[in-house]
Formats: structure tokens, C-alpha cells, sequence
């Protein structure tokens, strides 16, 4: 079989380029080993997908080489998905911080994107393995415009002149993560970042969590951060550590032995809140429930504070310099994470084909004429919300101009 495109993965980056290089007339297939389509964007927001956000920017992306996405997110912008979207009558609302999810359920984007690749003749190879690689030229120097490159599957052989790789992450195998992108790239000499899993759960020595391990579920507003970064939005404890959206963000600036600092009173004057209640006959644990959860202020207390032998009294009895610890320690408490949930709960894959290696432009290969690589394959990981599906959206697009 000789078509002018074969591209790996039809999960959001795939479908997008397939689109984009279908209405230009080419002849495209899409491979997937996936039975079902897209199951990436069906689990995503629980269900509804969080699409894309408002406020996608170069600065909310984490690469090696911080400027490449600054091209692709700027011909393909959210707007111009919305537009998509409303194009197929699909609803859709802003959750918050600029994040859009549909209305209804996830399904629709899949079927959206599904029916914008059939109306652009894109042939669908589901579930279909790739079994190899070949370049098609006898000298391996890709000279050739046409048939470049030789695809076998376990169905058959399929020859084209670009072969874009849309393959993603490790992240999430159970729904069929694979490596096989990364190992595209090293066949062909293309250099791949390190990896590791990122928007994922952080987890502790028991010893360091003991005090929390009987609140599972509860959440604190904070504000947590990490080698100059922070953010402020919920943390959630969880059976084996801390999640929840502000541990998700910076978990992807975290690195072993790493500290975390967390300020539990982001909205409040801490030093001012705790000398306000300095001469009442109330002990801290309910001074402070007024402000935080009272099973977490419990815990808090007997892992942080009684440490420093600064155990639960009214706060009347408390001296000046104790005071002074307990402020410290609310706005400012260290805590070691030993490791992450891994990638079976990571959201993404950090790291990825070198970006350095690729025109920010096309995600066209610099060395190896013809051959691309999108989506999150590539060294460009988002922050939660809805930027790493707009990445997909843009790096298919800029791909599916040229290919």
C-alpha cells in the first residue's frame, strides 16, 4: 500500500494532523493499536473532557527549550478549537482559571474528531499493530520525496513520504501507554529527553506521614511551591501521600530530594490571625479549624507542631517565641516527598523527543526529512488544565500543513 502520510496514534494529535493534512488532499492513514478510539480524551476531566484553556500561553509549558511551543500555539490557538467545537453544535463551559470542559460528555470530541477525519478520506487502521520501521531508500540517506519510508504492521506494508509520529506518553498504561515513540526517535539517531511522570501524586516515608494517614479525602486551600515555582489551588490527602490540583502542578518541578514549602493560610496574615487570638482561653487546634479542617489541623498539629514540643494548649499559654514557631510552620511548612504515584496515575509524560532536534514550525525531524513528531511524544508537558490537549490540537495542526 503507498499512501502520501502514515501517522502513528490517533489519539488527539494524530486525529488533529490527520484533519489538517486530509482536507489538503493527502492520503492518509492512522494507525492505532487501540481498540477503542482516543480512550485518553474519553477519561479526561472525569469524563467531560478539559479540552483546552482560554489563557494557553508558551509560559504555562515545561521543555528543555522553553520557546519552541510559541509557534504552534500561535496558529492554532483555543479559539480556534472552540470554534471546532461549535461548528458541530458541541457545548461546552469555563470550570475555572480559564479551563473548558463540555457540557455533556467527552465522547463527543472523540466522535467530532472522528468525523472530520472520515470527511477528509483519512483510512483508519484500528487495532493495528507497527511491527517495524524501514527507510525505504537502499543508502538510508532519505534522499527520496517520495516513499521515504516503509511501514509494516501486522495487517501489511505501507510506504509514504512522512511518517508522523503521534504515539504519546508513558503515562497511563492501562490504557495502552506504550514507549514505542521514544524508540522511533532513537532508531532514526533522534535524541530523547529524560522522562518521567508528571501532574501526579506525591508520596512519603510512612514515618514522615503516619499522622496523616486517617484523613484520606480531605483537601486544604494552599499554596505550595518548589524551586521558585508556586501554586496556589487544593491539596489533597490521599492513602499514600498528597494530591490534588496543587500537588499536580508542581510535581512537575519537584525532583528527589527536593523540599516542598507549603503556606496553609495563603489568604490570611498569618503572624496578624494567630496574634489576634494570642490572649484567648481557646486552644490553637480551634483557633485554627476556623481556618483549615479540623481533622487536618488535628494531624497537623501532633506531626509538626508537638516535634517541636509545642504540644496543643490554650493559646493564652503559649509564649511569644512559640508564637512565633507556630506562624513559621503555617506559613511556611517543609515537607520530602520520597516519590511519585508513577506513571499508572500520572497525567502526562515529562520529557520527550528533544525539541532542539525539531522545526518549531512543521515538528518536522531537522536531520530526517519526512518524519514528525507531535503531541505529547514530544518535549512539551503543560501545566493541568487543559493545556496539554491544546498542544496536542497545535503541534497536529502545524504538522498537518506540510506533511
Amino acid at each position: 500500500m503507498s499512501k502520501d502520510v502514515v501517522i502513528i496514534g490517533a489519539g488527539a494529535a494524530g486525529m488533529m494532523c490527520a484533519i489538517e493534512a486530509g482536507k489538503r488532499g493527502r492520503r492518509v492513514v492512522l494507525i492505532d493499536h487501540a481498540r477503542k478510539l482516543a480512550e485518553k480524551i474519553r477519561i479526561s476531566g472525569g469524563g467531560r473532557c478539559n479540552f483546552t484553556n482560554r489563557h494557553a500561553k508558551a509560559e504555562h509549558f515545561i521543555s528543555n527549550n522553553p520557546h519552541f511551543c510559541h509557534s504552534a500555539l500561535a496558529r492554532f490557538t483555543p479559539q480556534d478549537f472552540i470554534a471546532l467545537l461549535e461548528k458541530h453544535g458541541i457545548r461546552y463551559h469555563e470550570k475555572k482559571l480559564g479551563q473548558l470542559f463540555c457540557d455533556e460528555s467527552s465522547q463527543h470530541i472523540i466522535e467530532m474528531l472522528k468525523n472530520e477525519c472520515d470527511d477528509a478520506g483519512v483510512l483508519w487502521h484500528m487495532s493495528s499493530q507497527v511491527e517495524r520501521i524501514d527507510p525505504c531508500s537502499a543508502n538510508d540517506d532519505f534522499s527520496s520525496a517520495t516513499g521515504r519510508f516503509r511501514v509494516t504492521t501486522e495487517r501489511n506494508s505501507i510506504t509514504a513520504s512522512s511518517l508522523v509520529v503521534a504515539t504519546g506518553g508513558l503515562s497511563i498504561p492501562q490504557i495502552g501507554a506504550t514507549a514505542l515513540g521514544y524508540q522511533i526517535a532513537n532508531q532514526f539517531g533522534i535524541n530523547v529527553t529524560s522522562l518521567r511522570p508528571g501532574l501526579v501524586g506525591l508520596t512519603f516515608a510512612t514515618e514522615d506521614f503516619t499522622a496523616f494517614k486517617d484523613i484520606p479525602g480531605v483537601s486544604v486551600d494552599a499554596e505550595v511551591s518548589c524551586e521558585g515555582v508556586k501554586f496556589r489551588e487544593n491539596v489533597l490527602f490521599t492513602h499514600r501521600g498528597l494530591s490534588g490540583p496543587a500537588i499536580l502542578q508542581i510535581s512537575s518541578y519537584w525532583r528527589p530530594g527536593n523540599m516542598l514549602r507549603v503556606n496553609l493560610l495563603p489568604a490570611e496574615d498569618a503572624e496578624h490571625m494567630i496574634a489576634a487570638h494570642q490572649d484567648s482561653t481557646r486552644v490553637l487546634t480551634n483557633v485554627l479549624a476556623q481556618y483549615l479542617p479540623k481533622r487536618f489541623v488535628q494531624a497537623w498539629c501532633s506531626a509538626v507542631l508537638a516535634p517541636l514540643s509545642l504540644p496543643v494548649k490554650p493559646m493564652s499559654q503559649y509564649r511569644e517565641h512559640e508564637l512565633r514557631h507556630i506562624v513559621d510552620r503555617l506559613r511556611d511548612w517543609q515537607i520530602a516527598p520520597t516519590g511519585t504515584a508513577g506513571y499508572k496515575k500520572a497525567e502526562v509524560t515529562l520529557g520527550g523527543v528533544d525539541t532542539h532536534e525539531l522545526s518549531s514550525k512543521t515538528m518536522e525531524s531537522r536531520y530526517v526529512p519526512g518524519l514528525y513528531f507531535i503531541g505529547e511524544v514530544v518535549d512539551v508537558t503543560g501545566h493541568l488544565g487543559g493545556f496539554n490537549f491544546q498542544w496536542a490540537w497545535s503541534s497536529g495542526y502545524a504538522a498537518g500543513q506540510v506533511v
